[in-house]
């Protein structure tokens, strides 16, 4: 593992970037199914790089999930 791939994996809270393959892992949801949600604003709030690569804070995505909760 490269010495960035590294530093980025122990960032930690809102600071820490995830790559959609990542997040879709996590989710267990396909690829197409994130992109789909995001099209509809459905999914997490993202960062589009200046390189066109896509991000999403850990903190964005624990927030998403909690707002996903249901009710007990």
């Amino acid at each position: 593992m490269s010495a960035a791939k590294a530093q980025q994996r122990n960032l930690t809270g809102s600071r820490q970037l995830l790559k959609i393959s990542e997040v879709c892992e996590e989710l267990d949801v396909a690829e197409s199914t994130f992109y789909d949600w995001r099209a509809k604003n459905r999914g997490p709030r993202c960062i589009k790089l200046p390189n066109g690569s896509v991000r999403i804070r850990r903190a964005e995505l624990e927030r998403w999930l909690e707002t996903r909760e249901e009710a007990a």
